[in-house]
């Protein structure tokens, strides 16, 4: 219990010496590019926060409630994003398929918001599940494709990103689109079809309660079901568990297709919570950023909300700096691209020392010192 505790402690001290170091290293880079690098660098790492400020009669008022938001928004797409990937991670698949699964459940919920009139909380109900099967039914592809015909899963899902996004596009373009805009998007969506704000100035939504539910749903999935054991353990040795009866090609589909539904419900929250209608871009490139935030959590749902609340910190703490200081939209995203780069192979630093430590093990030094008896 004790050495357990002491490897726990160690690995804390580790990740937050590796945080400061890279927001050192952040630190560094805007001094070469910025007239005023404190406070160009504080918008950065303070922007998201909200700020009291002191009134002249003596009373306080709270600042930035709305950049605040922004963080929780982005958090909450970047966390059903992660937790998505983080399913098909562990039973060492690697999909690149959440960016598409994203594009169809915001159709699929865009449809069901825009053509089935209800009561808000049905109305609402149905279109998530909408948005989650049909995530389902996208991952579900390239699960079979890998499972039965052995297809490379980073190029179907890549291939099926193309083909659900110029799909999105050709029927909200064709179809959906509401002409009398200046825009290509549809009309908005009727009030019982938007997710109701919780937090007053802000655009955060019951999608907050919606991803906490998530979290534990899969959290319970891969710790305490059958389904959640198979997948952990085709993760660690796909051999065993064709050994151990697993049905390997039976979890490997499965597998892909419940982390699309994750990602179709973050297609729900951009459409249905943020822009309330369908537009021809919802949020470019984001189902990719999925990926950092499960390598971060190192695919462990419990710690997908921790990495996802950063990682949105960093998104914001960025765009924050770029709009309020004089370095440049290209540098803030190397320096975003450099911190999240340096913390991820933070996983490399204990693959050295033990490799350091095989090396200087007592057997190693002998099979040295014989190798050097056998030259001589």
């Amino acid at each position: 219990m004790k050495t357990t505790r002491r490897q726990i402690t160690l690995e804390i001290v580790r990740i937050v010496l590796v945080v400061l170091l890279a927001l050192l290293l952040g630190f560094f880079i805007t001094t070469l590019v910025s007239d005023d690098p404190v406070g160009a660098y504080t918008e950065f790492l303070t922007g998201p926060l909200p700020k009291i400020s002191i009134n002249d009669d003596g009373g306080w008022q709270l600042r930035g409630v709305n950049r605040f938001g922004n963080w929780i928004e982005d958090s909450i797409t970047l966390i059903l994003l992660g937790l998505s990937v983080a399913i098909v991670f562990s039973a060492r698949q690697f999909s690149l398929g959440a960016e598409g699964q994203l594009f169809l459940g915001a159709l699929a919920a865009g449809a069901v918001s825009l053509y089935f009139h209800a009561p808000a909380v049905i109305h609402i109900s149905l279109a998530l599940i909408a948005a989650g099967a049909a995530g389902f039914v996208w991952g579900l592809i390239p699960g079979a494709l890998k499972a039965y015909l052995n297809a490379d899963e980073i190029v179907s899902t890549l291939m099926l990103n193309i083909i659900a996004i110029q799909f999105y596009q050709f029927i909200l373009t064709r179809y959906m689109r509401d002409f009398t805009a200046g825009y290509i998007g549809t009309e908005y969506f009727p009030e019982t079809a938007v997710l109701p704000v919780v937090i007053p100035g802000t655009r955060v939504t019951v999608a907050l309660f919606i991803t906490i539910a998530a979290v534990v749903a899969v959290w319970f999935l891969m710790s305490r079901m059958p389904l959640g054991y198979e997948i952990r353990m085709l993760g660690a040795n796909r051999k065993f568990a064709e050994y151990g009866g697993i049905k390997v090609k039976r979890v490997i589909t499965l597998s892909m297709a419940i982390s699309g539904i994750l990602a179709g419900l973050a297609g729900t929250h951009l459409s249905m919570g943020l822009l309330k209608q369908l537009t021809l871009s919802l949020s470019p490139n984001i189902g990719f950023e999925g990926i950092v935030v499960a390598l971060l959590a190192r695919n462990d749902p419990k710690w997908v909300p921790v990495a996802g609340l950063f990682y949105g910190y960093l998104r914001t703490g960025a765009q924050i700096m770029e709009r309020s200081s004089d370095v440049t939209r290209e540098m803030v995203l190397v320096i975003q691209a450099i911190i999240i780069l340096f913390i991820t192979a933070e996983r490399v630093l204990p693959l050295i020392q033990q490799w350091w430590q095989r090396r200087r093990s007592p057997e190693a030094i002998l099979d040295s010192v014989e190798g050097v008896g056998d030259v001589a």
